[in-house]
């Protein structure tokens, strides 16, 4: 079951698709818990100011009201105007800047990742690991067919992420020439990159499988064509990339296509079974 799973394109979008995508960190499953709670109060809001312009047109309209009291002010009124919108801010306030210190303060790492944004590709390093670094670039649509695993238009790299089950990673952010963002939806992760200002983020994923992300500031020409790839593997599985990555970052996806190859067979050997 969790081999499968590795095999799956969770983190992607899908057409016709309404909300967010499917939370898989701590930090994106409580971005969803304040986006509905913020959602059911602006809803509220919507409702009762739509009652309110109704009851107006409709009580103090010229035939039902024909002569106009003349006053300029109503103290209860002007009470409740000013009451309710700062008890509604407290109430979003509250959760918010939790939200806030868990996507700030990033807790103990296993260890750290370094992603340079460049015109128009990304960098990354693994300094706990070797320090191996390499470049990822979008997969050509011509390389897409022939890909060893799971690749689609404009979201596929050639040289993915990759980080195992259940860890805990910081993400250094940075860039060498213009601003760029590394964004991953799944994760609840939008962190600017800066030339010459170092940005930390972080995430857990518990569940494997394919994440995608893309460059989210305008960094130029080619800014549509920057996606992001993680791969979340078993520890194993990771072990062995971080391995080969020492040895050459740019055969290192071998492990992965022999990985999903087994995942696959696996998979088809359930089905007889």
């Amino acid at each position: 079951m969790t081999a499968s799973a590795s095999a799956t394109v969770i983190g992607a979008p899908v057409d016709g698709h309404l909300g967010l995508q499917e939370a898989v960190t701590p930090v994106k499953e409580n971005i969803e818990v304040f986006h509905a709670m913020v959602l059911w109060i602006i809803s509220a809001i919507t409702l009762v100011v739509l009652a309110l312009l109704v009851w107006v047109m409709v009580r103090y309209n010229s035939k039902q009201n024909p002569e106009a009291k003349k006053f300029s002010h109503n103290t209860l009124v002007e009470v409740i105007w000013t009451g309710i919108p700062i008890l509604i801010l407290v109430v979003i306030a509250v959760p918010s800047f939790k939200l806030l210190y868990l996507q700030d303060v990033i807790p103990e790492a296993d260890f750290t990742i370094k992603a340079t944004g460049n015109q128009w590709n990304w960098t990354y390093t693994y300094p706990d690991h070797g320090g191996f670094d390499y470049v990822a670039n979008m997969l050509a649509d011509e390389d897409i067919a022939a890909h060893p695993y799971s690749a689609l238009r404009n979201l596929s790299t050639d040289l993915p992420v990759v980080v195992p089950t259940g860890a805990t990673v910081r993400v250094e952010v940075t860039a060498s020439d213009v601003i760029h963002n590394w964004a991953m939806p799944a994760f609840g992760i939008k962190m600017d990159a800066i030339p010459g200002r170092l940005n930390e983020t972080w995430f857990e994923v518990d569940e494997p499988g394919i994440y995608y992300g893309q460059c989210s500031e305008l960094c130029g020409l080619r800014h549509a064509f920057m996606p992001i790839e993680v791969h979340v593997v078993p520890e194993e599985v990771f072990t062995a990339w971080v391995e080969a990555a020492n040895n050459d970052p740019y055969t290192a996806p071998d492990v992965l296509a022999a990985y999903y190859d087994d995942v696959r067979g696996g998979a088809r050997l359930a089905s007889i079974q």
